[in-house]
Protein backbone atom coordinates (compact mmCIF):
# COMPACT_ATOMS: atom_id res chain seq x y z
CA UNK A 1 0.00 0.00 0.00
CA UNK A 2 1.20 3.51 -0.76
CA UNK A 3 1.67 5.96 2.16
CA UNK A 4 -0.92 8.28 0.64
CA UNK A 5 -3.58 5.54 0.55
CA UNK A 6 -2.87 4.68 4.19
CA UNK A 7 -3.20 8.34 5.20
CA UNK A 8 -6.44 8.71 3.22
CA UNK A 9 -7.86 5.63 4.96
CA UNK A 10 -6.92 6.99 8.39
CA UNK A 11 -8.26 10.46 7.54
CA UNK A 12 -11.61 9.07 6.38
CA UNK A 13 -11.96 6.94 9.51
CA UNK A 14 -11.13 9.81 11.85
CA UNK A 15 -13.44 12.23 10.06
CA UNK A 16 -16.32 9.95 11.06
CA UNK A 17 -14.84 9.46 14.54
CA UNK A 18 -14.47 13.19 15.21
CA UNK A 19 -18.02 13.84 14.00
CA UNK A 20 -19.40 11.28 16.48
CA UNK A 21 -17.15 12.63 19.24
CA UNK A 22 -18.32 16.20 18.63
CA UNK A 23 -22.02 15.33 18.54
CA UNK A 24 -21.94 13.18 21.69
CA UNK A 25 -19.52 15.31 23.70
CA UNK A 26 -20.42 18.93 22.91
CA UNK A 27 -22.54 19.29 26.06
CA UNK A 28 -20.47 17.07 28.34
CA UNK A 29 -19.71 18.36 31.84
CA UNK A 30 -17.23 16.89 34.35
CA UNK A 31 -19.57 14.03 35.23
CA UNK A 32 -20.10 13.38 31.53
CA UNK A 33 -16.33 13.13 31.11
CA UNK A 34 -15.81 10.96 34.21
CA UNK A 35 -18.94 8.71 34.25
CA UNK A 36 -21.05 9.49 31.16
CA UNK A 37 -23.63 10.93 33.62
CA UNK A 38 -24.66 7.28 34.32
CA UNK A 39 -27.03 7.43 31.33
CA UNK A 40 -25.38 5.15 28.74
CA UNK A 41 -27.68 2.42 27.30
CA UNK A 42 -26.36 -0.96 28.44
CA UNK A 43 -26.53 -2.56 24.99
CA UNK A 44 -24.46 0.28 23.49
CA UNK A 45 -21.88 -0.10 26.27
CA UNK A 46 -21.81 -3.89 25.72
CA UNK A 47 -21.08 -3.45 22.02
CA UNK A 48 -18.51 -0.72 22.69
CA UNK A 49 -16.70 -2.85 25.30
CA UNK A 50 -15.92 -5.53 22.73
CA UNK A 51 -13.67 -3.04 20.96
CA UNK A 52 -12.27 -1.75 24.26
CA UNK A 53 -11.15 -5.25 25.28
CA UNK A 54 -9.35 -5.83 21.97
CA UNK A 55 -6.37 -3.61 21.26
CA UNK A 56 -4.08 -3.22 18.28
CA UNK A 57 -1.82 -5.72 20.02
CA UNK A 58 -4.57 -8.33 19.78
CA UNK A 59 -5.29 -7.44 16.17
CA UNK A 60 -1.67 -7.94 15.09
CA UNK A 61 -0.21 -10.35 17.66
CA UNK A 62 -2.89 -13.00 18.17
CA UNK A 63 -2.93 -14.16 14.50
CA UNK A 64 0.87 -14.41 14.56
CA UNK A 65 1.11 -16.31 17.83
CA UNK A 66 -0.53 -19.50 16.48
CA UNK A 67 2.79 -20.77 15.12
CA UNK A 68 4.35 -20.91 18.59
CA UNK A 69 1.30 -21.42 20.82
CA UNK A 70 -1.46 -22.87 18.63
CA UNK A 71 -4.91 -21.98 19.89
CA UNK A 72 -3.77 -22.20 23.52
CA UNK A 73 -4.74 -18.54 23.98
CA UNK A 74 -8.38 -19.69 23.93
CA UNK A 75 -7.77 -21.39 27.30
CA UNK A 76 -7.03 -17.96 28.72
CA UNK A 77 -10.01 -16.40 26.93
CA UNK A 78 -12.27 -19.02 28.55
CA UNK A 79 -10.93 -17.80 31.88
CA UNK A 80 -11.76 -14.24 30.79
CA UNK A 81 -15.43 -15.18 30.47
CA UNK A 82 -15.55 -16.68 33.98
CA UNK A 83 -13.80 -13.59 35.33
CA UNK A 84 -16.38 -11.33 33.69
CA UNK A 85 -19.17 -13.09 35.60
CA UNK A 86 -17.30 -12.50 38.87
CA UNK A 87 -16.90 -8.81 38.00
CA UNK A 88 -20.58 -8.51 37.11
CA UNK A 89 -21.99 -10.11 40.25
CA UNK A 90 -19.39 -9.25 42.91
CA UNK A 91 -17.70 -5.95 42.04
CA UNK A 92 -20.36 -4.05 40.06
CA UNK A 93 -23.05 -4.07 42.83
CA UNK A 94 -20.42 -2.94 45.34
CA UNK A 95 -19.16 -0.05 43.22
CA UNK A 96 -22.67 1.14 42.35
CA UNK A 97 -23.72 0.95 45.99
CA UNK A 98 -20.85 3.27 46.91
CA UNK A 99 -21.56 5.60 43.93
CA UNK A 100 -17.86 5.85 43.05
CA UNK A 101 -16.34 8.15 40.42
CA UNK A 102 -13.02 6.34 40.74
CA UNK A 103 -13.10 2.72 41.87
CA UNK A 104 -9.96 3.30 43.97
CA UNK A 105 -12.04 5.45 46.31
CA UNK A 106 -13.17 2.08 47.70
CA UNK A 107 -9.67 1.55 49.09
CA UNK A 108 -9.78 4.86 50.97
CA UNK A 109 -13.14 3.96 52.45
CA UNK A 110 -11.95 0.49 53.43
CA UNK A 111 -8.36 1.07 54.59
CA UNK A 112 -7.27 4.69 54.40
CA UNK A 113 -5.53 7.27 52.28
CA UNK A 114 -2.24 5.35 51.80
CA UNK A 115 -3.96 2.32 50.24
CA UNK A 116 -6.10 4.66 48.11
CA UNK A 117 -3.00 6.36 46.70
CA UNK A 118 -1.26 2.99 46.29
CA UNK A 119 -4.10 1.63 44.15
CA UNK A 120 -4.26 4.81 42.09
CA UNK A 121 -0.49 4.94 41.45
CA UNK A 122 -0.25 1.25 40.54
CA UNK A 123 -3.12 1.72 38.11
CA UNK A 124 -1.45 4.81 36.68
CA UNK A 125 1.87 3.03 36.10
CA UNK A 126 0.27 -0.12 34.68
CA UNK A 127 -2.16 1.70 32.39
CA UNK A 128 0.42 4.14 31.11
CA UNK A 129 2.93 1.37 30.30
CA UNK A 130 0.26 -0.93 28.84
CA UNK A 131 -1.26 1.81 26.66
CA UNK A 132 2.19 2.89 25.49
CA UNK A 133 3.14 -0.68 24.49
CA UNK A 134 -0.11 -1.00 22.52
CA UNK A 135 0.32 2.33 20.75
CA UNK A 136 3.99 1.55 20.11
CA UNK A 137 2.92 -1.36 17.95
CA UNK A 138 0.66 0.94 15.91
CA UNK A 139 3.50 3.42 15.54
CA UNK A 140 5.76 0.65 14.20
CA UNK A 141 3.19 -0.27 11.55
CA UNK A 142 2.62 3.38 10.59
CA UNK A 143 6.39 3.96 10.45
CA UNK A 144 6.78 1.08 7.99
CA UNK A 145 3.81 2.04 5.84
CA UNK A 146 3.82 5.85 5.98
CA UNK A 147 6.53 7.72 7.84
CA UNK A 148 9.62 5.77 6.69
CA UNK A 149 8.65 5.93 2.97
CA UNK A 150 8.09 9.69 3.38
CA UNK A 151 11.40 9.95 5.30
CA UNK A 152 9.72 11.33 8.40
CA UNK A 153 11.12 10.64 11.91
CA UNK A 154 9.57 8.29 14.46
CA UNK A 155 9.05 11.19 16.88
CA UNK A 156 6.68 12.86 14.40
CA UNK A 157 4.87 9.53 14.09
CA UNK A 158 4.35 9.46 17.87
CA UNK A 159 3.10 13.07 17.95
CA UNK A 160 0.65 12.28 15.14
CA UNK A 161 -0.62 9.06 16.77
CA UNK A 162 -1.01 10.38 20.34
CA UNK A 163 -2.36 13.70 19.06
CA UNK A 164 -5.25 11.96 17.32
CA UNK A 165 -6.12 10.11 20.53
CA UNK A 166 -6.04 13.34 22.54
CA UNK A 167 -8.20 15.23 20.04
CA UNK A 168 -11.17 12.91 19.97
CA UNK A 169 -11.22 12.31 23.76
CA UNK A 170 -10.66 15.99 24.67
CA UNK A 171 -14.26 17.14 24.82
CA UNK A 172 -16.51 14.33 25.93
CA UNK A 173 -14.46 11.72 27.82
CA UNK A 174 -16.54 8.64 28.67
CA UNK A 175 -19.69 10.18 27.23
CA UNK A 176 -18.02 10.29 23.79
CA UNK A 177 -16.01 7.09 24.18
CA UNK A 178 -19.08 4.87 24.51
CA UNK A 179 -20.22 5.92 21.03
CA UNK A 180 -16.82 6.16 19.33
CA UNK A 181 -15.91 2.73 20.72
CA UNK A 182 -19.11 1.36 19.19
CA UNK A 183 -17.91 2.58 15.78
CA UNK A 184 -14.52 0.99 16.40
CA UNK A 185 -16.07 -2.32 17.43
CA UNK A 186 -18.12 -2.38 14.24
CA UNK A 187 -15.05 -1.62 12.10
CA UNK A 188 -12.97 -4.19 13.96
CA UNK A 189 -15.46 -7.03 13.51
CA UNK A 190 -16.09 -6.18 9.85
CA UNK A 191 -12.35 -5.93 9.18
CA UNK A 192 -11.35 -9.28 10.65
CA UNK A 193 -14.38 -11.01 9.11
CA UNK A 194 -13.72 -9.67 5.62
CA UNK A 195 -9.97 -10.36 5.90
CA UNK A 196 -10.80 -14.00 6.65
CA UNK A 197 -13.20 -14.07 3.70
CA UNK A 198 -10.76 -12.59 1.18
CA UNK A 199 -7.80 -14.70 2.32
CA UNK A 200 -9.87 -17.90 2.30
CA UNK A 201 -11.14 -17.01 -1.20
CA UNK A 202 -7.57 -16.48 -2.39
CA UNK A 203 -6.74 -19.95 -1.07
CA UNK A 204 -9.72 -21.37 -2.98
CA UNK A 205 -11.60 -22.31 0.19
CA UNK A 206 -15.33 -22.09 0.77
CA UNK A 207 -16.73 -21.85 4.31
CA UNK A 208 -16.79 -25.60 4.90
CA UNK A 209 -13.34 -26.31 3.49
CA UNK A 210 -11.93 -23.32 5.37
CA UNK A 211 -13.15 -24.76 8.67
CA UNK A 212 -11.71 -28.17 7.72
CA UNK A 213 -8.35 -26.62 6.81
CA UNK A 214 -8.17 -24.80 10.12
CA UNK A 215 -9.32 -27.81 12.15
CA UNK A 216 -6.76 -30.16 10.54
CA UNK A 217 -3.85 -27.73 10.91
CA UNK A 218 -1.37 -28.49 13.69
CA UNK A 219 -1.57 -24.84 14.75
CA UNK A 220 -5.20 -25.26 15.84
CA UNK A 221 -4.47 -27.38 18.91
CA UNK A 222 -6.36 -25.70 21.75
CA UNK A 223 -6.02 -27.68 25.00
CA UNK A 224 -2.74 -28.54 26.71
CA UNK A 225 -3.01 -30.89 29.70
CA UNK A 226 0.18 -32.94 29.36
CA UNK A 227 3.02 -30.93 30.91
CA UNK A 228 2.51 -28.73 33.97
CA UNK A 229 5.85 -27.04 33.24
CA UNK A 230 4.61 -25.89 29.81
CA UNK A 231 3.52 -22.24 29.77
CA UNK A 232 0.52 -23.39 27.70
CA UNK A 233 -0.70 -25.83 30.39
CA UNK A 234 -4.50 -25.53 30.63
CA UNK A 235 -4.91 -24.66 34.30
CA UNK A 236 -2.12 -22.07 34.15
CA UNK A 237 -3.83 -20.32 31.25
CA UNK A 238 -7.41 -20.72 32.50
CA UNK A 239 -6.77 -19.52 36.06
CA UNK A 240 -4.55 -16.72 34.77
CA UNK A 241 -7.40 -15.69 32.46
CA UNK A 242 -9.89 -15.47 35.35
CA UNK A 243 -7.67 -13.36 37.59
CA UNK A 244 -6.21 -11.29 34.75
CA UNK A 245 -9.63 -10.11 33.63
CA UNK A 246 -10.71 -9.42 37.23
CA UNK A 247 -7.60 -7.28 37.70
CA UNK A 248 -7.39 -5.62 34.28
CA UNK A 249 -11.13 -5.06 33.85
CA UNK A 250 -12.88 -5.22 37.22
CA UNK A 251 -10.15 -3.32 39.09
CA UNK A 252 -9.18 -1.09 36.18
CA UNK A 253 -10.48 2.48 36.18
CA UNK A 254 -10.38 2.51 32.37
CA UNK A 255 -12.73 -0.43 31.84
CA UNK A 256 -14.98 0.13 34.85
CA UNK A 257 -15.38 3.82 34.03
CA UNK A 258 -17.33 2.72 30.94
CA UNK A 259 -19.03 -0.28 32.53
CA UNK A 260 -20.34 1.97 35.29
CA UNK A 261 -21.68 4.58 32.87
CA UNK A 262 -24.87 2.48 32.65
CA UNK A 263 -28.00 3.65 34.45
CA UNK A 264 -27.85 1.04 37.23
CA UNK A 265 -25.99 -2.08 38.35
CA UNK A 266 -28.36 -4.51 36.59
CA UNK A 267 -27.80 -2.80 33.23
CA UNK A 268 -24.06 -2.84 33.87
CA UNK A 269 -24.18 -6.57 34.66
CA UNK A 270 -25.97 -7.33 31.39
CA UNK A 271 -23.38 -5.31 29.50
CA UNK A 272 -20.43 -7.10 31.13
CA UNK A 273 -21.79 -10.63 30.67
CA UNK A 274 -22.66 -10.13 27.01
CA UNK A 275 -19.48 -8.28 25.99
CA UNK A 276 -17.35 -10.75 27.96
CA UNK A 277 -18.95 -13.75 26.26
CA UNK A 278 -18.37 -12.17 22.85
CA UNK A 279 -14.63 -12.25 23.50
CA UNK A 280 -14.73 -16.00 22.86
CA UNK A 281 -16.03 -15.45 19.34
CA UNK A 282 -13.80 -12.49 18.45
CA UNK A 283 -10.56 -14.05 19.68
CA UNK A 284 -11.40 -17.31 17.91
CA UNK A 285 -11.74 -15.33 14.66
CA UNK A 286 -8.27 -13.83 15.16
CA UNK A 287 -6.74 -17.27 15.72
CA UNK A 288 -8.52 -18.67 12.65
CA UNK A 289 -7.13 -15.76 10.67
CA UNK A 290 -3.65 -16.66 11.91
CA UNK A 291 -3.91 -20.23 10.58
CA UNK A 292 -5.05 -18.92 7.19
CA UNK A 293 -2.16 -16.43 7.05
CA UNK A 294 0.44 -19.12 7.75
CA UNK A 295 -1.25 -21.50 5.31
CA UNK A 296 -1.07 -18.82 2.60
CA UNK A 297 2.59 -18.04 3.36
CA UNK A 298 3.62 -21.72 3.23
CA UNK A 299 1.70 -22.43 0.00
CA UNK A 300 3.24 -19.43 -1.77
CA UNK A 301 6.77 -19.94 -0.38
CA UNK A 302 6.73 -16.55 1.34
CA UNK A 303 9.44 -16.13 3.96
CA UNK A 304 7.73 -15.91 7.34
CA UNK A 305 9.04 -12.95 9.41
CA UNK A 306 11.21 -13.78 12.38
CA UNK A 307 8.84 -11.77 14.57
CA UNK A 308 5.38 -13.31 14.34
CA UNK A 309 3.72 -9.93 14.91
CA UNK A 310 4.92 -8.80 11.49
CA UNK A 311 3.16 -11.57 9.53
CA UNK A 312 -0.31 -10.00 9.25
CA UNK A 313 1.01 -6.50 8.32
CA UNK A 314 3.42 -8.05 5.77
CA UNK A 315 0.79 -10.08 3.92
CA UNK A 316 -2.02 -7.53 4.21
CA UNK A 317 -0.16 -4.49 2.90
CA UNK A 318 2.35 -5.78 0.35
CA UNK A 319 0.12 -6.67 -2.57
CA UNK A 320 -0.37 -10.37 -1.87
CA UNK A 321 -4.14 -9.87 -1.62
CA UNK A 322 -6.61 -7.41 -3.20
CA UNK A 323 -6.07 -3.81 -2.03
CA UNK A 324 -9.26 -4.01 0.03
CA UNK A 325 -7.48 -6.41 2.44
CA UNK A 326 -4.81 -3.78 3.10
CA UNK A 327 -7.45 -1.11 3.67
CA UNK A 328 -9.37 -3.42 6.01
CA UNK A 329 -6.16 -4.17 7.89
CA UNK A 330 -5.48 -0.46 8.44
CA UNK A 331 -9.08 0.20 9.52
CA UNK A 332 -9.08 -2.80 11.86
CA UNK A 333 -5.71 -1.87 13.36
CA UNK A 334 -6.55 1.76 14.06
CA UNK A 335 -10.02 0.79 15.29
CA UNK A 336 -8.58 -1.64 17.81
CA UNK A 337 -5.59 0.50 18.79
CA UNK A 338 -7.35 3.81 19.23
CA UNK A 339 -10.24 2.21 21.12
CA UNK A 340 -7.78 1.03 23.78
CA UNK A 341 -5.62 4.17 23.73
CA UNK A 342 -8.54 6.59 23.86
CA UNK A 343 -10.17 4.89 26.83
CA UNK A 344 -6.78 4.59 28.55
CA UNK A 345 -6.09 8.32 28.16
CA UNK A 346 -9.54 9.17 29.54
CA UNK A 347 -9.14 6.81 32.49
CA UNK A 348 -5.63 8.10 33.28
CA UNK A 349 -6.98 11.65 33.22
CA UNK A 350 -9.84 10.70 35.55
CA UNK A 351 -7.67 8.76 38.00
CA UNK A 352 -4.94 11.41 38.15
CA UNK A 353 -7.49 14.21 38.59
CA UNK A 354 -9.74 12.44 41.11
CA UNK A 355 -7.36 10.09 42.94
CA UNK A 356 -3.89 11.59 42.88
CA UNK A 357 -4.60 15.33 42.74
CA UNK A 358 -7.96 14.94 44.56
CA UNK A 359 -9.19 17.87 42.47
CA UNK A 360 -12.89 17.10 42.85
CA UNK A 361 -12.77 17.81 46.58
CA UNK A 362 -13.78 21.35 47.63
CA UNK A 363 -13.53 22.79 44.10
CA UNK A 364 -16.15 24.16 41.77
CA UNK A 365 -17.05 22.42 38.52
CA UNK A 366 -15.29 25.15 36.57
CA UNK A 367 -12.08 24.71 38.57
CA UNK A 368 -12.25 20.92 38.16
CA UNK A 369 -12.78 21.26 34.41
CA UNK A 370 -9.73 23.53 34.12
CA UNK A 371 -7.54 21.07 36.03
CA UNK A 372 -8.94 18.08 34.12
CA UNK A 373 -8.10 19.64 30.74
CA UNK A 374 -4.51 20.35 31.83
CA UNK A 375 -4.14 16.79 33.15
CA UNK A 376 -5.54 15.44 29.87
CA UNK A 377 -2.78 17.22 27.93
CA UNK A 378 -0.17 16.07 30.43
CA UNK A 379 -1.23 12.43 30.16
CA UNK A 380 -0.96 12.59 26.36
CA UNK A 381 2.55 14.06 26.59
CA UNK A 382 3.69 11.40 29.09
CA UNK A 383 2.23 8.63 26.91
CA UNK A 384 4.15 9.95 23.90
CA UNK A 385 7.41 10.12 25.87
CA UNK A 386 6.98 6.54 27.12
CA UNK A 387 6.46 5.31 23.53
CA UNK A 388 9.68 7.06 22.46
CA UNK A 389 11.58 5.48 25.36
CA UNK A 390 10.25 2.00 24.44
CA UNK A 391 11.49 2.60 20.89
CA UNK A 392 14.94 3.65 22.13
CA UNK A 393 15.11 0.48 24.25
CA UNK A 394 14.22 -1.49 21.10
CA UNK A 395 11.56 -3.41 23.03
CA UNK A 396 9.30 -4.89 20.36
CA UNK A 397 7.55 -7.50 22.52
CA UNK A 398 3.79 -7.17 22.37
CA UNK A 399 1.03 -9.33 23.83
CA UNK A 400 3.42 -11.07 26.25
CA UNK A 401 4.68 -7.67 27.40
CA UNK A 402 1.15 -6.44 28.06
CA UNK A 403 0.18 -9.44 30.22
CA UNK A 404 3.53 -9.59 32.02
CA UNK A 405 3.23 -5.90 32.91
CA UNK A 406 -0.31 -6.55 34.13
CA UNK A 407 0.87 -9.47 36.28
CA UNK A 408 3.33 -7.28 38.17
CA UNK A 409 1.36 -4.03 38.45
CA UNK A 410 -2.21 -5.26 38.90
CA UNK A 411 -1.26 -8.00 41.40
CA UNK A 412 -1.08 -5.64 44.42
CA UNK A 413 -4.38 -3.99 43.38
CA UNK A 414 -6.06 -7.41 43.18
CA UNK A 415 -4.65 -8.37 46.59
CA UNK A 416 -5.86 -5.12 48.17
CA UNK A 417 -9.40 -5.44 46.86
CA UNK A 418 -9.59 -9.15 47.74
CA UNK A 419 -8.50 -8.45 51.30
CA UNK A 420 -10.98 -5.59 51.61
CA UNK A 421 -13.94 -7.54 50.23
CA UNK A 422 -13.38 -10.95 51.82
CA UNK A 423 -12.18 -9.94 55.31
CA UNK A 424 -13.37 -7.49 57.95
CA UNK A 425 -9.89 -6.80 59.28
CA UNK A 426 -8.37 -3.33 59.49
CA UNK A 427 -4.70 -2.78 58.73
CA UNK A 428 -1.98 -0.24 59.45
CA UNK A 429 -2.62 1.81 56.38
CA UNK A 430 0.69 3.66 56.20
CA UNK A 431 2.62 0.42 55.55
CA UNK A 432 0.46 -0.75 52.64
CA UNK A 433 2.67 0.89 49.94
CA UNK A 434 5.63 -1.15 51.25
CA UNK A 435 3.70 -4.43 50.90
CA UNK A 436 2.57 -3.44 47.39
CA UNK A 437 6.20 -2.88 46.34
CA UNK A 438 7.69 -5.97 48.01
CA UNK A 439 5.15 -8.45 46.53
CA UNK A 440 6.07 -7.81 42.85
CA UNK A 441 9.79 -7.92 43.71
CA UNK A 442 9.38 -11.37 45.29
CA UNK A 443 7.41 -12.48 42.22
CA UNK A 444 10.19 -11.30 39.93
CA UNK A 445 12.77 -13.29 41.93
CA UNK A 446 10.53 -16.39 41.87
CA UNK A 447 9.98 -16.07 38.13
CA UNK A 448 13.70 -15.80 37.36
CA UNK A 449 14.59 -18.81 39.50
CA UNK A 450 11.53 -21.04 39.09
CA UNK A 451 13.20 -23.59 36.78
CA UNK A 452 15.99 -24.37 39.27
CA UNK A 453 13.94 -23.96 42.42
CA UNK A 454 10.74 -25.77 41.37
CA UNK A 455 11.95 -28.72 39.31
CA UNK A 456 11.65 -27.12 35.88
CA UNK A 457 8.40 -25.23 36.51
CA UNK A 458 7.97 -22.08 34.43
CA UNK A 459 5.59 -19.35 35.47
CA UNK A 460 3.22 -17.93 32.89
CA UNK A 461 0.66 -15.20 33.49
CA UNK A 462 -0.40 -16.96 36.69
CA UNK A 463 2.37 -14.96 38.39
CA UNK A 464 -0.45 -12.40 38.83
CA UNK A 465 -2.18 -14.79 41.26
CA UNK A 466 1.05 -15.27 43.25
CA UNK A 467 1.53 -11.49 43.34
CA UNK A 468 -2.00 -10.90 44.66
CA UNK A 469 -1.63 -13.72 47.22
CA UNK A 470 1.64 -12.27 48.53
CA UNK A 471 -0.04 -8.88 48.89
CA UNK A 472 -2.94 -10.52 50.75
CA UNK A 473 -0.53 -12.30 53.13
CA UNK A 474 1.44 -9.09 53.63
CA UNK A 475 -1.76 -7.32 54.68
CA UNK A 476 -2.41 -10.04 57.25
CA UNK A 477 0.87 -9.06 58.93
CA UNK A 478 -0.36 -5.45 59.07
CA UNK A 479 -3.65 -6.34 60.74
CA UNK A 480 -4.77 -4.30 63.72
CA UNK A 481 -5.52 -6.86 66.42
CA UNK A 482 -9.01 -6.92 67.91
CA UNK A 483 -10.27 -4.40 65.38
CA UNK A 484 -12.60 -4.84 62.45
CA UNK A 485 -14.24 -2.44 60.05
CA UNK A 486 -17.92 -1.66 59.71
CA UNK A 487 -17.40 0.19 56.44
CA UNK A 488 -19.01 -0.92 53.20
CA UNK A 489 -17.11 -3.91 51.82
CA UNK A 490 -19.48 -6.46 50.33
CA UNK A 491 -22.61 -6.55 48.24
Amino acid sequence: MSPILVLITIAFYFAILFAISYITGRKADNQGFFTGNRKSPWYVVAFAMIGSAISGVTFVSVPGMVAASGFSYMQMVMGFVVGQFIIAFVLVPLFYKMNLTSIYEYLENRFGIASYKTGAWFFFISKMLGAAVRLFLVCIVLQLLVFAPLKLPFVLNVVFTVGLVWLYTYRGGVKSLIWTDSLKTFCLIVSVGLCIYYIASDLGLNFSSMLTTIRDNDFSKTFFFDDVNDRRFFFKQFLAGIFTVIATTGLDQDMMQKNMSCRNSKDSQKNIVISGSMQLVINLLFLMLGVLLYTYAFQHNIAVPEKSDELFPLLATNGYFPIIVGILFIIGLISAAYAAAGSALTALTTSFTVDILESTKKKTDKEVAKIRKKVHIGMAVVMGLVIIIIDLLNNTSVIDAVYILASYTYGPILGLFAFGIFTKKTVRDKYIPLVAIIAPIICFVLDKNSVSWFNGYRFSYEILIINAALTFVGLLFLTNKNKSTNKIQTT
